[in-house]
């Protein structure tokens, strides 16, 4: 999918939301164990129910990968079944020596046709730009991520200058691909920082995780985030999907989705100028 068939989706809608495919077996309503790929039905019915307001799908690989082949198929199946205008994400974070992670690309660009796969930058060039030679493909590396362990690393400041590595990652990824192909990871529980991030990345989308039950903000995100051509992707995964763990699960999914829907609008006329 390329960038203007991405913004056509959030302009007809109304919306950049991204809803997080993290399908659990533990968490899933318990009548659904009995079907034949419990994952899949789960999916399934989240897509029908959600479909209307959101703009991407997010899939965490590993709900899948731990499963085996079974895993596996469960995802092929709800890739194929996600509507094809819009934009899906292979949240898998590789990236790893030039020819293996191209071997990566490969497999979720071509054999599984996804739009998007989330990659790791710690080992350099080689790891990311191979991702970058798919055409209409997409790119989406860590920069700042929301979890606990990000201030590990991400905000070691360079002695003399204070840059971070989280910003000096941002700024260097940008060397390598344009914004018609380069997306950036920003948690939404750093927002206070979203504001300086923008700054350096005036023309990139971000994916933003953790909106809802990590208790990150959409407003301020927004606020700080939002560009006159959007420039975000606001992903939601427990909020939403076990919004309900009963035979209504996918009914209160849409209502979920419907209301961070109606929310993003609201955000998109106050910001979008």
């Amino acid at each position: 999918m390329n960038k203007a068939q991405l913004l056509d989706q959030i302009k007809k809608k109304g919306s950049y939301l991204c809803v997080g495919l993290d399908t659990d077996l533990d968490k899933i309503p318990k009548h659904l164990l009995k079907e034949e790929d419990p994952i899949f039905e789960f999916n399934k019915q989240i897509i029908d129910a959600t479909h209307e307001y959101c703009v991407a799908y997010k899939p965490n690989i590993a709900f899948y990968e731990a499963h085996g082949a079974k895993g596996w198929e469960s995802l092929q199946k709800t890739i194929d079944y996600i509507p094809k205008e819009i934009f899906t994400i292979a949240d898998a974070k590789r990236g790893d020596i030039g020819n293996t992670s191209r071997l990566y690309a490969k497999a979720f660009f071509e054999s599984m046709s996804f739009d998007s796969v989330t990659v790791a930058p710690y080992m350099g060039e080689d790891s990311v730009t191979p991702f970058l030679d798919f055409e209409d493909k997409w790119v989406i590396v860590l920069g700042h991520t929301s979890n606990k362990g990000s201030n590990d690393f991400q905000l070691m400041a360079e002695r003399g200058t204070g840059v971070t590595l989280y910003e000096k990652v941002i700024t260097k990824c940008q060397e390598w691909g344009t914004p018609d192909q380069l997306m950036f990871v920003v948690g939404a529980t750093q927002a206070e920082k979203m504001e300086r991030i923008r700054e350096m990345a005036p023309d990139s989308f971000f994916l933003v995780p953790g909106v809802g039950a990590q208790g990150g903000s959409l407003s301020e995100v927004s606020r700080y985030g939002l560009t006159n051509f959007c420039g975000l992707l606001v992903n939601s995964s427990r909020g939403i999907i076990y919004a309900s763990n009963g035979s209504d699960f996918a009914e209160e999914a849409g209502k979920k989705a419907k209301e961070l829907q109606n929310e993003m609008s609201v955000l998109m006329d106050k910001y979008m100028k």
